[in-house]
């Protein structure tokens, strides 16, 4: 029982970060430590730190850059780390580059910062934003005491990008709970009776490509029974990817947040990844996970992560993601193929609680206790 304080800081999240720091605040209660979560409302309300056990503080952390927005969060931040009382946290933790800078620029001196990096963004390019995310990068890297990568990968980008202790720790995906609801019955839900079901989960966000999902999909109408896609997730281009759906005809259903991933995983004959940037990308691991043949784009961590076990396609590449999809649902074979090596792949991955173990020690190294 360490009794440590321990902040957690997110941002805006409806997918992986959120599912990790919930995964993670679970492991640390279990162990003693006083968890306080900070992040925008709607990470609680779908994540349930509080239902954890976790005491949370509102802070708005937007999922872009806007100087007003980013003042008052650090503004926040600060106040709520120093604590009514006055009581600062033993150690911080931010999550993601967002969280990373607002909780670098609310840094209380002696309380040590341990920073995630769980996206790779690719800002070579000119620009302003690009300039702005480099500037970021550095000052997050260079303000924090361990930089923890998700993706070996990332190391030495974040080295570059002035980092000194920069490691890579894995995050792991939760286990799902056993589907609750006849695969069949799932299917009927979804109007997919008779037909394959394709299914993706994540926020619906540009570096999801789900564009290129849906053209891809419009692509199988000239089959004599094409599938269904659907896809789990919010985001802020719901409304554009509802109107290409519209535009192309592409036999794609979006269902926005959904609490049954698990079901759908049970009811799916395929999960697709379109990203062109990932690292442990954790729908991936819930599919092989659940051994449901994968197709994934070849980004990031991604093709670390499954080896072998998923069959993946370029980075936004229509004519691949159609063609791969085609050839698998006319082979019963590979898709068995697939799904078995997807599970013996998933016997491979640190779990929830390695993960939570080696946060445990960095914290006491951080710490001393």
């Amino acid at each position: 029982m360490s009794g440590r304080r321990v902040a957690q800081v997110l941002g805006t999240s409806t997918g992986g970060i959120g599912t990790h720091v919930a995964s993670v605040t679970r492991g640390l209660l279990e162990r003693g430590d006083r968890v306080v979560v900070f992040g925008p409302a709607a990470t609680d309300a779908q994540f349930g730190f509080r239902r954890a056990g976790a005491r949370f503080v509102e802070v708005e952390i937007s999922a872009t850059t806007d100087p007003v927005a980013d003042a008052k969060a650090v503004w926040t931040l600060r106040r709520a780390l120093r604590g009514p009382s006055g009581g600062a946290p033993d150690v911080v933790h931010a999550h993601g580059l967002r969280a990373g800078l607002v909780a670098r620029l609310s840094r209380i001196p002696g309380v040590p910062l341990a920073t995630s990096w769980h996206i790779h963004l690719d800002t070579s390019g000119g620009g302003v934003k690009n300039r702005l995310l480099r500037e970021a990068e550095k000052l997050v890297a260079r303000g924090s005491d361990v930089c923890l990568c998700t993706d070996p990968d990332q190391v030495s980008n974040v080295v570059a990008s002035g980092g000194t202790d920069v490691r890579f720790l894995p995050a792991a995906a939760p286990a799902l709970p056993t589907p609750t609801a006849d695969a069949d019955a799932v299917k009927a839900a979804l109007g997919a009776t008779g037909r394959s079901l394709i299914v993706t989960v994540g926020r619906l966000h540009p570096v999801k490509r789900l564009d290129v999902l849906i053209d891809a999909a419009a692509r199988w109408n000239d089959l004599e029974n094409p599938p269904l896609v659907v896809i789990a997730g919010d985001g802020p281009i719901q409304p554009e990817l509802a109107e290409r759906i519209a535009a192309t005809s592409a036999p794609v259903k979006l269902l926005g947040h959904r609490d049954d991933v698990a079901d759908l995983l049970g009811a799916a004959d395929l999960a697709l990844v379109t990203s062109e940037s990932e690292t442990r990308q954790m729908f991936s691991q819930e599919a092989l996970r659940a051994g449901v043949p994968l197709v994934a784009t070849r980004a990031g961590g991604i093709p670390a992560l499954v080896g072998d076990a998923a069959e993946l396609v370029p980075v936004g590449d229509v004519g691949a993601l159609s063609s791969v999809v085609r050839e698998l649902l006319a082979s019963p074979e590979r898709l068995a193929e697939l799904a078995a090596a997807g599970l013996k792949q998933a016997q491979t991955w640190p779990t929830e609680t390695d993960t939570v173990n080696q946060l445990d020690a960095l914290y006491r190294e951080l710490t001393g206790r």
